[in-house]
C-alpha cells in the first residue's frame, strides 16, 4: 500500500532488525556486541490530551500556556531527530499514557484513546499517524503500548478490551504501520488490571492480536509482533512466554545492575523460555558517568535497554519525559547523561 511504512522491524532469533538487518550490525562496546538491541526510551505522554476539565489545568506550561495535545505532539515530533542522532531506536508510547505525576496511586485524568466500547478516538489516531510517519522517515520503532493500569477503569466490560486490541489491530494493518511492536499493557502483573488484561490471563490478548493481524502487515512474519511488560521478577506464566514474540521487563525494581543480570538470566532460564529478544522499556536508574550501571548492565546480557525518566519531588519543567507538561528537548543532567552514553554505546 502506498501509505505503508519504509522502515520495518523484525525479529530473528534474539535480534532486532530493521530492514532486513541487524540493528547495529557488526558493533560492540566495551567487549559485548550490541548487535540486534533496540534501544529506546519511555516517551508515553507523547499522544496526551487529558479530558477532564478538573485536572487538565494541572498541566499548564511555563509559559502560561494552556495545555496543548497539539503542541505537545508537535514538539515531540521535533525532538525526534537529535534522539536518533544520538543513537536511539525506539519511543515507547502509549494509547493510555502514563502517570504525568511520575508515580501516583490516585489518578484522576483521563488519558486514553480509547472510548468505553474500545472504539477508538480520531484525534489520538492523527497524532499516532504522525508519529509513525516521523519515525518512519527517521529509520525509527514504535513500541506502541496500548493498556495503562488506572485507565482501563473507562472500558465498560471484558468485550470492549477485546474490541479495542482488534481495533488498533484494524488500524495499524490499515495504515502499513510495519515499524511498530505492539505492547498489550504496561506492568500487567499489576493487581489493578481487569482480569482479562492481568498477567494470569494476558497471554489470551497477545494471541488475539497476533491472529487478528495474520497476513494483513506485508513484513517477514505477515502480522504485528507482540508482548507485554512484567513489572515484578517472576509472574510471566507458560502460557505468556508460550506466545510472547519478545519479552519485555522493566528495570524499576533493579536498584543495582546486579539485580538487572539476575532478572536478565532468571527469566531466559525459565523452561518455557524460547529464543527471542528480551527488551527492557521502563528503567528509572541512571549512574550513567559510573562504570556499572542498568543500562551497561543490560548490554552485558544481550538486552535491549530502555530510559524512563520523570519528574521528581520539586524538580522543574525540563526535567523528565513523563511528567506533563513535557520539555522533549535534551535539556537536563540526567537527559544528557542518557543520551551521551546512548551516543558513546552506538557510536552515532
Amino acid at each position: 500500500m502506498d501509505s505503508a511504512t519504509k522502515t520495518v522491524v523484525s525479529i530473528e532469533g534474539s535480534r532486532f532488525l530493521i530492514n532486513g538487518t541487524p540493528t547495529h550490525q557488526g558493533k560492540s562496546w566495551k567487549g559485548h556486541s550490541i548487535e540486534g538491541q533496540l534501544f529506546n526510551s519511555r516517551m508515553v505522554q507523547a499522544l496526551a490530551d487529558d479530558e477532564n476539565p478538573a485536572t487538565r489545568g494541572v498541566w499548564m506550561y511555563p509559559d502560561m500556556g494552556e495545555f496543548s495535545a497539539q503542541r505537545n505532539n508537535d514538539e515531540f515530533l521535533a525532538a525526534l531527530k537529535d534522539y536518533k542522532a544520538h543513537g536511539l531506536d525506539a519511543v515507547g508510547i502509549n494509547l493510555q499514557c502514563g502517570s504525568p505525576q511520575g508515580y501516583s496511586f490516585v489518578q484522576p485524568w483521563i488519558l486514553t484513546a480509547f472510548e468505553a466500547d474500545g472504539s477508538l478516538k480520531q484525534p489520538w489516531l492523527d497524532r499516532l499517524d504522525k508519529v509513525i510517519t516521523e519515525c518512519d522517515r527517521l529509520g525509527m520503532v514504535v513500541i506502541l503500548g496500548l493498556f495503562y493500569w488506572k485507565q482501563t477503569r473507562i472500558f465498560r466490560d471484558e468485550q470492549a478490551v477485546k474490541a479495542a486490541v482488534t481495533n488498533i489491530v484494524d488500524w495499524l494493518a490499515g495504515r502499513g504501520a510495519r515499524n511498530v511492536l505492539l505492547e498489550i499493557g504496561n506492568e500487567v502483573d499489576l493487581p489493578y488490571y481487569q482480569p482479562i488484561i492481568h498477567v494470569d490471563r494476558c497471554h489470551e490478548l497477545v494471541q488475539l492480536a497476533q491472529q487478528h493481524a495474520e497476513g494483513r502487515f506485508d513484513t517477514p512474519n505477515g502480522r504485528i509482533l507482540v508482548s507485554t511488560s512484567i513489572c515484578k521478577p517472576e509472574p510471566v506464566t507458560d502460557a505468556l512466554m508460550g506466545c510472547i514474540d519478545y519479552l519485555l521487563f522493566h528495570g524499576n525494581v533493579a536498584h543495582h545492575p546486579d539485580s538487572i543480570r539476575l532478572l536478565s538470566r532468571l527469566n531466559r532460564s525459565r523452561e518455557a523460555f524460547r529464543d527471542m529478544p528480551v527488551m527492557i522499556n521502563e528503567d528509572d536508574h541512571f549512574d550513567f558517568d559510573q562504570p556499572d550501571n542498568n543500562f551497561a548492565a543490560a548490554i552485558g546480557e544481550n538486552v535491549s535497554w530502555g530510559y524512563f525518566d520523570y519528574r521528581m519531588n520539586r524538580e522543574g519543567y525540563e526535567e523528565g519525559f513523563q511528567s506533563l507538561p513535557v520539555d522533549w528537548s535534551i535539556s537536563t543532567a540526567r537527559k544528557k547523561g542518557f543520551f551521551t552514553m546512548l551516543k558513546q554505546v552506538t557510536g552515532a
